[in-house]
């Protein structure tokens, strides 16, 4: 992959369109997931969103021919990154006020999507996968940073992770534990096709 026209999505805090006709977004479409939800704790850098923890530095890492979507729910977290940009006038970064089923990212434009420390905190991650999906190109890799522990306890246990993914249709490419620090990256491929919305099995925890 050439880093010098990447689209890279950092879904960072918090939490595209569906392939076929679903109900009203957040509704009876998705079955709900049979597991806890951990709260938003903070804006602080292991999200990334509010400071640009991860958005900063691979913005600089990629230079300026690469376009980053910086995606949060909470608009006030979006204005911090917006000012930061702007002091350390750093280019190419595109925010992007999401909702909680939907990054709202545009179809097709991204490369590489990065998950650090948020997926447990995702409601219903069917929903959200399902419409991340569009905003994928064919060779698009989703990463998700996370915890080994339970999603109350800010987790995603990895086999639980497999099985929602699975649900989706995404493909399970590595799974590295990052040693010394704490938790693991596990590396998904975006799913060819997507299965009808109201036959996802919720996995359990």
């Amino acid at each position: 992959m050439r880093w010098g026209a990447v689209a890279l999505a950092l879904l960072l805090a918090g939490v595209a369109w569906a392939a076929q006709p679903l109900d009203t977004p957040g509704t009876s479409a998705f079955r709900a997931s049979d597991r806890p939800v951990a709260g938003i704790i903070s804006t602080e850098s292991d999200i990334g969103a509010g400071l640009g923890y991860y958005t900063v530095r691979i913005a600089r890492r990629l230079g300026p021919g690469a376009t980053i979507y910086a995606t949060d729910v909470k608009s006030e977290y979006l204005d911090q990154l917006k000012a930061r940009l702007a002091r350390e006038r750093i280019t190419g970064v595109q925010l992007v006020l999401g909702l909680p089923w939907d990054p709202q990212l545009p179809t097709d434009s991204v490369d590489v999507t990065i998950l650090s420390h948020m997926y447990h905190e995702i409601e219903n991650p069917y929903e959200f996968l399902y419409r991340l999906q569009p905003s994928l190109t064919p060779g698009a890799r989703v990463g998700i940073i996370d915890m080994d522990r339970p999603t109350q306890n800010h987790g995603t246990p990895p086999a639980l992770l497999r099985c929602e993914m699975a649900a989706v249709g995404y493909r399970q490419l590595d799974f590295v534990l990052l040693n010394p620090a704490d938790g693991y990256l596990a590396v998904f491929a975006r799913p060819a096709n997507l299965p009808p919305a109201g036959g996802i099995k919720p996995c359990r925890q």
